[in-house]
């Protein structure tokens, strides 16, 4: 990780990543489950800030708008 900036946004995206795991979980959802486990991992990935938050807010917005 090359700066604050990826740290904070992997940390932000972590975390969010692991409440729609531990809802997914709970509430037996797949799309939930599967983008939190997105979220939680893809920050290892990426290194690019700008990329790093686009693609957080498309898997973050993702269960909103795919209904089970």
């Amino acid at each position: 990780m090359n700066s604050t900036a990826t740290i904070f946004w992997g940390l932000l995206f972590g975390a969010v990543g692991f409440a729609y795991f531990m809802y997914g979980r709970k509430q037996k959802m797949i799309v939930p489950l599967v983008c939190g486990l997105t979220l939680m991992l893809f920050p290892y990935f990426v290194s690019n800030v700008l990329w790093l938050v686009g693609i957080g807010a498309g898997v973050s917005a993702l269960p909103y708008f795919y209904r089970y």
